[in-house]
């Protein structure tokens, strides 16, 4: 699957810049908390389009489709189960009709969001079922013209695996990222070395990974440097909030800046990663001064702890989640990066 457009650009360039926000954005627009942002991709069409729009003229090489709760398990919440091949369709060709008129390669990611469900043992969904949900929502998000699957925010480890096994029937090449939101940990107690070890083990492993939202910039810089540690040579992906959210006046407002994200971009591509943007709060403007700030500063060393601490400000934890070399060390295990 090399000769997809994303393996193409980053065989061709040092670095790309993926897309800001969705749910942000969108909120900004008139989505009412609890509405599910995919019934858009119909109602809404020209919003979607802004959407995307707005992305690839701040610069963007990436941008993800409007499809992160897309799928059966999520839509069911809202009666709309039986939707999922058309709304991630039109989510995807609303993208397609953008990437196209970008007069410059843009590539369309059709995203997937995790599942909202628990595996068994512990929850009641299997592996069957999961690769179901996931190749339903790839093969409407490959109908629409998506140039490859974006599984992000992911917590478990069973959850990646159904959806690169999604991936490879739908015959589509893949990005995933997990979110690494519980003291350098996802919420299910992957680490960095975790995932990068976890990624090379897969039978259909994906073009690229990394980790998305969290907590805030610096923690997520933290997980880069543990991807890296790793020795991977895939390309890792950094999709950090602006700053931390702040919940005033009925609204949550992220504290980053355009300066803060300019900032990170650089941090992120000096430690490595090769597919750089923003995920919650993550507005035009910050797209805008994060390209700037990618084109014109010059690369430097791989930024340590306590530079990224100074830049981007204070880790939310002490521990990045590893404490030792072991691949799942226990959590009471502590160790000062």
């Amino acid at each position: 699957m090399a000769d997809d457009i994303l393996s193409r650009l980053l065989s061709e360039r040092d670095w790309l810049m993926a897309d800001g926000a969705t749910g942000t954005n969108l909120f900004n627009m008139g989505l009412s908390s609890g509405e599910p942002p995919e019934t858009w991709n119909i109602e809404r069409p020209d919003n979607i389009r802004t959407l995307y729009r707005n992305s690839v003229e701040a610069g963007s090489d990436i941008f993800l489709t409007n499809s992160f709760g897309g799928n059966a398990a999520r839509l069911k919440l809202h009666g709309a189960e039986g939707r999922v091949r058309e709304l991630n369709r039109v989510a995807a060709s609303l993208g397609r009709e953008i990437a196209d008129a970008a007069g410059r390669p843009v590539v369309v990611a059709g995203s997937m969001g995790p599942t909202g469900e628990i595996f068994e043992p512990v929850g009641p969904l299997t592996h069957a079922e999961a690769v179901e949900i996931f190749h339903e929502q790839a093969e409407g998000l490959k109908e629409g013209g998506a140039d490859v699957l974006w599984v992000e925010t992911i917590s478990a480890p069973e959850e990646l695996r159904a959806a690169a096994e999604a991936a490879a029937l739908a015959g589509m090449p893949w990005v995933g990222t997990m979110s690494f939101d519980t003291a350098g940990r996802t919420m299910m107690g992957v680490t960095s070395p975790a995932l990068a070890q976890l990624v090379e083990k897969l039978p259909n492993p994906p073009i690229a990974f990394g980790a998305n939202c969290g907590v805030g910039a610096s923690d997520l810089m933290r997980t880069v440097l543990g991807f890296m540690a790793q020795g991977s040579e895939r390309p890792i992906v950094a999709k950090g909030n602006a700053g931390i959210p702040k919940y005033h006046d009925g609204h949550i407002h992220y504290d980053g800046t355009p300066e803060l994200m300019a900032e990170y971009a650089v941090l992120a591509r000096n430690a490595g990663a090769r597919i750089i943007g923003g995920c919650c709060g993550t507005m035009p403007e910050h797209l805008r001064a994060m390209r700037h700030a990618l084109e014109t500063a010059p690369k430097g060393p791989a930024p340590t702890l306590d530079l990224i601490a100074a830049e981007l400000g204070a880790f939310s934890s002490a521990s990045d989640g590893t404490g030792g070399d072991e691949p799942a060390p226990r959590r009471e295990r502590r160790r000062r990066g």
